[in-house]
């Protein structure tokens, strides 16, 4: 079973990011709780597990892409700190950060090893995806409303719903980092 000191290492630096220590605590009790409902029993297969199952990921983890979104959801707001003369509203960090790193969570359950070496989606992933149950975690935990938009609204399920600019920033990364996979699958990338 994955441990919380695991969980802490995998998503380190960007968990050290966030400031209020019960968000941290939050943050990886979400893992925690994601990994044992999913029932993943080691940090490999968790590291081997590919971000998404709708398009070939070209090699791209489930753990590269979550860090990959943080850092491009804090670098879209670092951009616009840095070039705007006044920031016209005001942006929570901690919860760009933990949205970031929470805003796939769902996956966990949505996504299982196959028995012969790869992945397939589970019965939780056809039921609900990862959208939903990742909120539903993240409430079992405890987390703020704020911290469920993020997750419920990061992907096409809650278009139209994000209530914070956290989560339209974590929406715009992490839509960067899936739409050109779906070019170059579809040969409508230009390389």
């Amino acid at each position: 079973m994955i441990i919380a000191s695991e969980i802490e290492s995998l998503l380190s630096p960007w968990l050290q990011e966030i400031t209020r220590d019960d968000w941290r605590q939050m943050v990886v009790d979400t893992w925690v709780l994601g990994c044992r409902e999913g029932r993943w029993e080691s940090v490999e297969d968790l590291a081997r597990m590919p971000f998404t199952l709708l398009t070939p990921t070209h090699g791209i983890t489930f753990l590269e892409h979550t860090l990959a979104v943080t850092a491009g959801a804090v670098g879209l707001y670092e951009g616009q700190k840095r070039h705007y003369a006044r920031m016209p509203y005001p942006v929570d960090r901690d919860l760009l950060v933990a949205g970031g790193l929470l805003h796939d969570v769902g996956k966990l359950l949505e996504t299982e090893p196959d028995g012969q070496g790869g992945f397939r989606q589970s019965r939780s992933g056809r039921c609900a995806r990862h959208p939903f149950s990742g909120a539903i975690l993240a409430g079992k935990v405890g987390c703020p409303d704020d911290l469920i938009n993020v997750i419920a609204c990061h992907a096409r399920e809650g278009e139209g719903k994000p209530q914070r600019l956290e989560t339209v920033l974590v929406h715009q990364a992490d839509f960067a980092t899936f739409d050109p996979l779906v070019m170059m699958a579809s040969g409508r990338l230009i390389l």
